[in-house]
Protein backbone atom coordinates (compact mmCIF):
# COMPACT_ATOMS: atom_id res chain seq x y z
CA UNK A 1 0.00 0.00 0.00
CA UNK A 2 2.92 2.32 0.51
CA UNK A 3 4.74 1.68 -2.61
CA UNK A 4 1.27 2.23 -3.85
CA UNK A 5 0.87 5.93 -2.36
CA UNK A 6 4.47 6.47 -2.89
CA UNK A 7 3.85 5.84 -6.99
CA UNK A 8 0.81 8.19 -7.12
CA UNK A 9 3.10 10.86 -5.84
CA UNK A 10 5.35 10.29 -8.13
CA UNK A 11 2.85 10.88 -11.03
CA UNK A 12 1.30 13.54 -9.80
CA UNK A 13 4.30 15.59 -9.18
CA UNK A 14 4.96 14.23 -13.00
CA UNK A 15 2.16 15.25 -14.60
CA UNK A 16 2.21 19.04 -12.43
CA UNK A 17 6.02 19.27 -13.62
CA UNK A 18 4.79 18.38 -16.89
CA UNK A 19 2.06 21.10 -16.82
CA UNK A 20 4.54 23.78 -15.58
CA UNK A 21 6.87 23.25 -18.61
CA UNK A 22 3.75 23.41 -21.14
CA UNK A 23 2.81 26.86 -19.67
CA UNK A 24 4.86 29.31 -22.23
CA UNK A 25 6.77 32.39 -20.57
CA UNK A 26 4.04 36.00 -20.04
CA UNK A 27 6.93 37.19 -22.21
CA UNK A 28 6.76 34.66 -25.01
CA UNK A 29 3.14 34.81 -25.02
CA UNK A 30 3.40 38.84 -25.50
CA UNK A 31 6.30 37.94 -28.27
CA UNK A 32 3.72 35.26 -30.46
CA UNK A 33 0.91 37.85 -30.33
CA UNK A 34 2.90 40.43 -32.02
CA UNK A 35 3.47 38.13 -34.73
CA UNK A 36 -0.26 37.83 -35.22
CA UNK A 37 -0.38 41.30 -35.56
CA UNK A 38 2.21 42.23 -37.81
CA UNK A 39 4.04 40.76 -40.37
CA UNK A 40 7.95 40.01 -39.92
CA UNK A 41 8.84 41.37 -43.45
CA UNK A 42 8.10 45.08 -44.88
CA UNK A 43 4.64 46.25 -45.68
CA UNK A 44 2.20 48.70 -45.97
CA UNK A 45 -1.19 48.98 -45.35
CA UNK A 46 -3.82 51.15 -45.07
CA UNK A 47 -5.68 53.12 -41.19
CA UNK A 48 -8.76 54.50 -41.53
CA UNK A 49 -9.63 56.29 -38.40
CA UNK A 50 -13.15 56.81 -37.40
CA UNK A 51 -14.21 59.05 -34.16
CA UNK A 52 -17.69 58.62 -32.40
CA UNK A 53 -19.39 60.47 -29.78
CA UNK A 54 -22.49 59.02 -28.42
CA UNK A 55 -23.35 56.78 -31.35
CA UNK A 56 -22.56 59.51 -34.12
CA UNK A 57 -19.74 60.11 -36.42
CA UNK A 58 -17.80 63.22 -35.65
CA UNK A 59 -14.54 62.86 -38.02
CA UNK A 60 -12.26 60.29 -39.80
CA UNK A 61 -8.91 60.06 -41.27
CA UNK A 62 -7.31 57.98 -43.41
CA UNK A 63 -3.46 57.15 -43.25
CA UNK A 64 -1.13 55.13 -45.33
CA UNK A 65 1.08 53.11 -43.31
CA UNK A 66 4.80 51.74 -44.61
CA UNK A 67 6.49 49.75 -41.79
CA UNK A 68 9.60 47.66 -41.55
CA UNK A 69 11.77 46.36 -38.42
CA UNK A 70 14.80 47.39 -37.55
CA UNK A 71 17.05 45.22 -38.07
CA UNK A 72 19.28 46.45 -34.82
CA UNK A 73 16.32 45.66 -32.10
CA UNK A 74 13.40 44.56 -33.53
CA UNK A 75 11.32 47.38 -33.14
CA UNK A 76 8.97 48.98 -36.12
CA UNK A 77 9.65 51.74 -37.98
CA UNK A 78 7.04 53.66 -39.52
CA UNK A 79 6.26 56.24 -41.97
CA UNK A 80 2.75 57.32 -42.27
CA UNK A 81 1.10 59.59 -44.89
CA UNK A 82 -2.00 61.41 -44.31
CA UNK A 83 -4.19 60.45 -47.45
CA UNK A 84 -7.73 62.35 -46.00
CA UNK A 85 -8.89 64.64 -45.65
CA UNK A 86 -8.07 66.77 -48.05
CA UNK A 87 -6.80 69.43 -45.95
CA UNK A 88 -4.25 66.79 -44.31
CA UNK A 89 -3.52 65.23 -47.90
CA UNK A 90 0.37 64.33 -47.88
CA UNK A 91 1.36 65.79 -44.04
CA UNK A 92 3.75 63.38 -42.55
CA UNK A 93 4.48 60.98 -39.76
CA UNK A 94 8.20 59.59 -39.26
CA UNK A 95 8.56 56.95 -36.43
CA UNK A 96 12.10 55.76 -36.57
CA UNK A 97 14.13 54.49 -33.40
CA UNK A 98 12.64 56.80 -30.33
CA UNK A 99 11.84 60.07 -32.40
CA UNK A 100 8.27 61.02 -33.51
CA UNK A 101 8.23 63.62 -36.47
CA UNK A 102 5.64 65.59 -37.73
CA UNK A 103 6.14 66.59 -41.28
CA UNK A 104 4.02 69.14 -42.87
CA UNK A 105 4.64 69.91 -46.49
CA UNK A 106 3.07 73.30 -46.35
CA UNK A 107 5.63 74.75 -44.04
CA UNK A 108 8.23 72.69 -44.78
CA UNK A 109 8.81 72.39 -40.85
CA UNK A 110 9.22 68.84 -38.84
CA UNK A 111 8.46 69.17 -35.58
CA UNK A 112 9.08 66.59 -32.81
CA UNK A 113 5.81 64.91 -31.39
CA UNK A 114 4.82 62.41 -28.27
CA UNK A 115 3.55 59.60 -29.10
CA UNK A 116 1.23 60.06 -26.38
CA UNK A 117 -0.26 62.81 -27.98
CA UNK A 118 -3.76 62.32 -29.55
CA UNK A 119 -3.84 61.74 -33.42
CA UNK A 120 -7.91 61.30 -33.73
CA UNK A 121 -10.25 60.67 -30.86
CA UNK A 122 -8.84 58.06 -28.28
CA UNK A 123 -5.87 56.96 -31.49
CA UNK A 124 -2.75 58.59 -30.28
CA UNK A 125 0.41 58.53 -32.19
CA UNK A 126 1.69 55.40 -30.32
CA UNK A 127 -1.40 53.73 -31.19
CA UNK A 128 -1.21 54.34 -35.36
CA UNK A 129 2.34 53.25 -35.97
CA UNK A 130 3.06 49.67 -35.71
CA UNK A 131 4.88 48.31 -32.81
CA UNK A 132 6.01 44.81 -31.58
CA UNK A 133 5.09 45.52 -27.65
CA UNK A 134 7.25 42.78 -26.93
CA UNK A 135 10.07 45.11 -27.11
CA UNK A 136 9.04 47.62 -25.54
CA UNK A 137 7.27 46.27 -22.90
CA UNK A 138 8.01 43.39 -19.75
CA UNK A 139 5.24 40.81 -19.70
CA UNK A 140 5.08 39.85 -16.12
CA UNK A 141 2.63 37.77 -14.87
CA UNK A 142 0.10 35.35 -16.93
CA UNK A 143 -3.12 34.52 -15.50
CA UNK A 144 -6.02 32.59 -17.28
CA UNK A 145 -9.08 33.93 -17.47
CA UNK A 146 -12.24 33.82 -19.64
CA UNK A 147 -13.44 36.79 -21.04
CA UNK A 148 -15.68 38.02 -23.98
CA UNK A 149 -14.09 39.43 -27.13
CA UNK A 150 -14.52 42.45 -29.48
CA UNK A 151 -17.42 40.41 -31.22
CA UNK A 152 -19.38 39.02 -27.63
CA UNK A 153 -17.69 35.54 -27.93
CA UNK A 154 -16.12 34.23 -25.21
CA UNK A 155 -12.10 32.98 -25.61
CA UNK A 156 -10.27 31.42 -22.54
CA UNK A 157 -7.39 34.16 -22.73
CA UNK A 158 -3.93 34.60 -20.92
CA UNK A 159 -4.57 37.84 -19.12
CA UNK A 160 -0.64 39.25 -19.42
CA UNK A 161 0.36 42.32 -16.86
CA UNK A 162 2.95 44.72 -18.81
CA UNK A 163 5.24 47.49 -17.80
CA UNK A 164 6.99 49.73 -19.72
CA UNK A 165 10.65 48.32 -20.27
CA UNK A 166 12.02 52.01 -21.59
CA UNK A 167 10.51 55.51 -20.86
CA UNK A 168 10.02 56.21 -24.52
CA UNK A 169 7.26 53.23 -24.58
CA UNK A 170 3.39 55.09 -25.30
CA UNK A 171 2.30 54.33 -22.00
CA UNK A 172 3.26 53.27 -18.68
CA UNK A 173 1.44 49.63 -17.91
CA UNK A 174 -1.02 48.08 -20.04
CA UNK A 175 -3.46 44.50 -19.36
CA UNK A 176 -3.81 42.52 -22.32
CA UNK A 177 -6.13 40.03 -22.64
CA UNK A 178 -4.03 36.83 -25.50
CA UNK A 179 -6.06 33.63 -27.00
CA UNK A 180 -4.48 31.04 -25.19
CA UNK A 181 -5.62 28.29 -28.16
CA UNK A 182 -3.71 30.58 -31.34
CA UNK A 183 -2.38 33.77 -29.32
CA UNK A 184 -4.64 36.00 -31.27
CA UNK A 185 -4.75 39.72 -29.19
CA UNK A 186 -7.98 39.61 -27.92
CA UNK A 187 -8.23 42.86 -25.53
CA UNK A 188 -5.71 45.53 -23.63
CA UNK A 189 -6.48 48.07 -21.30
CA UNK A 190 -3.65 51.01 -21.20
CA UNK A 191 -3.33 53.18 -18.06
CA UNK A 192 -0.45 56.52 -17.10
CA UNK A 193 1.73 56.16 -14.73
CA UNK A 194 -0.41 57.51 -11.95
CA UNK A 195 -2.73 54.64 -12.28
CA UNK A 196 -5.56 56.20 -14.53
CA UNK A 197 -6.77 53.82 -17.15
CA UNK A 198 -6.95 55.64 -20.33
CA UNK A 199 -8.47 53.76 -23.07
CA UNK A 200 -9.79 49.87 -23.72
CA UNK A 201 -9.35 48.51 -27.17
CA UNK A 202 -10.72 45.50 -28.70
CA UNK A 203 -8.64 43.82 -31.72
CA UNK A 204 -11.39 41.84 -33.50
CA UNK A 205 -12.96 40.89 -37.19
CA UNK A 206 -9.77 38.76 -37.92
CA UNK A 207 -8.81 37.62 -42.04
CA UNK A 208 -6.41 36.31 -43.95
CA UNK A 209 -3.86 39.15 -44.60
CA UNK A 210 -0.57 38.59 -45.73
CA UNK A 211 0.06 34.73 -45.13
CA UNK A 212 -1.34 35.16 -41.06
CA UNK A 213 -4.96 35.59 -39.98
CA UNK A 214 -4.50 39.35 -38.35
CA UNK A 215 -7.35 41.82 -36.60
CA UNK A 216 -8.20 44.27 -39.46
CA UNK A 217 -9.88 46.34 -36.98
CA UNK A 218 -9.33 47.80 -33.46
CA UNK A 219 -11.78 49.33 -31.26
CA UNK A 220 -10.79 51.39 -28.86
CA UNK A 221 -13.07 53.16 -25.99
CA UNK A 222 -12.37 56.01 -23.63
CA UNK A 223 -11.00 55.00 -20.41
CA UNK A 224 -13.85 57.72 -18.88
CA UNK A 225 -16.64 57.93 -21.17
CA UNK A 226 -17.37 54.64 -22.63
CA UNK A 227 -19.61 56.76 -25.74
CA UNK A 228 -16.34 58.07 -27.05
CA UNK A 229 -14.98 55.40 -29.21
CA UNK A 230 -12.79 55.26 -31.78
CA UNK A 231 -12.00 52.84 -34.55
CA UNK A 232 -9.21 52.03 -36.90
CA UNK A 233 -10.01 49.63 -40.15
CA UNK A 234 -6.69 48.62 -41.27
CA UNK A 235 -7.20 47.26 -45.44
CA UNK A 236 -5.01 47.18 -48.53
CA UNK A 237 -2.17 45.01 -46.79
CA UNK A 238 0.89 44.45 -49.10
CA UNK A 239 3.84 42.91 -48.62
CA UNK A 240 6.45 46.11 -50.29
CA UNK A 241 9.89 47.53 -49.90
CA UNK A 242 10.31 50.52 -47.71
CA UNK A 243 13.63 51.82 -48.57
CA UNK A 244 15.66 52.65 -45.55
CA UNK A 245 16.38 56.36 -47.23
CA UNK A 246 11.91 56.66 -46.15
CA UNK A 247 12.97 56.54 -42.38
CA UNK A 248 15.17 59.32 -42.12
CA UNK A 249 13.94 62.74 -41.05
CA UNK A 250 16.04 64.70 -44.18
CA UNK A 251 14.35 62.66 -46.49
CA UNK A 252 10.82 63.92 -45.94
CA UNK A 253 10.73 66.64 -47.66
CA UNK A 254 11.64 64.99 -51.11
CA UNK A 255 9.03 62.00 -50.33
CA UNK A 256 7.24 60.89 -53.15
CA UNK A 257 4.36 58.63 -52.86
CA UNK A 258 4.24 55.87 -55.48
Amino acid sequence: MKRLTQLCLVFALTGFAALAQAAPAPQEILAASDLVRNPDFPFGLTNTIIEYRNGQQTDSSTLAIYSRADSSNGQFRNLIRYLAPARDANKLILYSGRDLWFYDPSSKASVRLSPQQRLLGQASNGDVVTVNFAKDYQATSAVEETIQDGERQTRQCYKLALSASNPDATYDHIEMWIASADSRPVKARFYSASGKMLKTAYYRRYQEQLGQTRPTETVIIDGLDPNWVTVMRFTDWVKRDVPEAWLQRDYLPRFKPE
